[in-house]
């Protein structure tokens, strides 16, 4: 296992599952405190590397009893938003596309879009993601991309 200030440092001490701020002088005994996750990612089942990110200690124990959940952001306008952590999983096994989510205006979505690839590209270091904006029945669908 790696150095926690190692972990925290790479991962500029945000919590993969939560994407909230984690305290690095937090107590490791705190829900808040910092914690390194050994996240098996589906690679890692068939042999891979582990891949150890830096979570609450509250967000890691939930994980250990229930799938995560990686909330899409309260200040997006989305409609039917998928859940991120099954999708990108999915497209990282089989790669392809998959509609995300819907969004009444192109600003809409292109907010959610530019939001999703931030927030993956601390999810999923290492995975390139792009979305792809396409109008129909007077909405935006959101696709992402594995590329």
């Amino acid at each position: 296992m790696s150095d926690l200030n190692e972990v925290g440092e790479r991962d500029g001490w945000r919590c993969w599952l939560c994407d909230a701020a984690v305290d690095p002088d937090a107590s490791t005994n705190s829900d808040l405190g910092p914690s390194v996750d050994s996240y098996s990612a589906a690679k890692a089942k068939k042999g891979g590397a582990v891949v150890e990110r830096l979570a609450h200690r509250a967000c890691n124990t939930m994980k250990g009893k229930i799938a995560p959940v990686v909330p899409w952001s309260a200040d997006l306008f989305v409609v039917d938003p998928s859940p991120i952590f099954e999708s990108v999983e999915r497209l990282k096994a089989k790669g392809g596309r998959e509609i995300v989510a819907r969004c009444p205006d192109e600003r809409d979505a292109t907010q959610a879009s530019e939001w999703l690839l931030d927030r993956l590209s601390r999810l999923a270091p290492g995975v390139r993601f792009s979305t792809e904006l396409k109008p129909g029945g007077g909405q935006y669908m959101l696709a992402l991309r594995v590329d």
